[in-house]
């Protein structure tokens, strides 16, 4: 069956079970794929879970004829207020994300994103895109902002890509997060004029690559995961770069109309 057809679609977890769904995709991806190293509760239970789990709003990918209540991929959503109120968000503990809340009080941390190997299709990146983006217009986000990867943790074979980043994706804005200090790993590792910029972008992750194409920037300094084994940086997007491009799909799919004052406020912004 098509991965394109209407059976598969995204929207918010609504039980308890499905967030546990989401938890054991996560597990299968991260820890069983991948080279992450799971507690001995996760282990045992094969699930992907921490506190944050708890106070999160879980987007999840549903192809409706799937096993495992059909959850295929999935996102982690917590918003500014949510946080302020249960204990704070995960990137906090590798980037210092002060100037960054004190820019916005209307904020969303994405984490956790994980989609099974035959579904990662850009149907399905798109999907998850769209979820995001309306999750966005619903609660009034102004900033999304999360821990990105790059498999592994050897910054000589990365220094490319960190490179790449560092050169044509940071920002000036002040309040760009910083890696912590002791954890802080300089991006600048490659002269700009060496990179290849076409043939960068092509390694990246497909995660990334979505980032980046609706306008993502990068903040200083990368950071080493060991339970993971990966390389993070943090992406920050400012949620006006994508209105234009999924304003109209939203219309459609919510049958809702954004007002001439949304229209122009969208405008104001620069967003259309």
């Amino acid at each position: 069956m098509s991965k394109t057809e209407p059976n598969v679609i995204a929207r918010l977890a609504e039980t308890r079970e499905e967030i546990e769904a989401a938890q054991r995709l996560r597990y299968q991806v991260f820890y069983e794929e991948q080279s992450a190293v799971p507690s001995p509760e996760m282990a045992a239970e094969k699930r992907d879970f921490d506190k944050y789990d708890d106070f999160a709003d879980h987007l999840i990918v549903i192809d409706q004829n799937a096993p495992e209540k059909g959850i295929v991929g999935t996102y982690r959503l917590i918003r500014s207020h949510v946080a302020k109120n249960n204990g704070g968000v995960y990137s906090s503990s590798e980037f210092n994300l002060d100037n960054l809340t004190a820019h916005s009080s209307a904020t969303l941390e994405l984490g956790r994103s994980c989609v099974l190997p035959e579904y990662r299709t850009r149907h399905i990146l798109q999907l998850l895109w769209q979820g995001i983006a309306g999750y966005i217009f619903d609660n009034n986000i102004e900033i999304m902002f999360g821990c990105a990867s790059l498999p592994g943790t050897d910054i000589e074979a990365l220094k490319m890509q960190l490179s790449y980043l560092h050169h044509y994706h940071s920002s000036e804005n002040d309040y760009a997060p910083r890696a912590v200090d002791g954890r802080y790993i300089d991006m600048n590792l490659v002269p700009k004029d060496e990179i290849d910029v076409k043939a960068v972008f092509k390694t990246l992750p497909p995660l990334f690559k979505g980032y980046l194409r609706v306008g993502a920037i990068i903040g200083n300094g990368a950071v080493i995961d060991e339970q993971f084994g990966t390389t993070d940086v943090c992406i920050v997007v400012e949620t006006h770069t994508l209105a234009k491009r999924y304003m109209k799909h939203y219309e459609r799919k919510t049958q809702k109309r954004f007002t001439p004052a949304e229209q122009s406020a969208m405008q104001e912004s620069g967003a259309v």
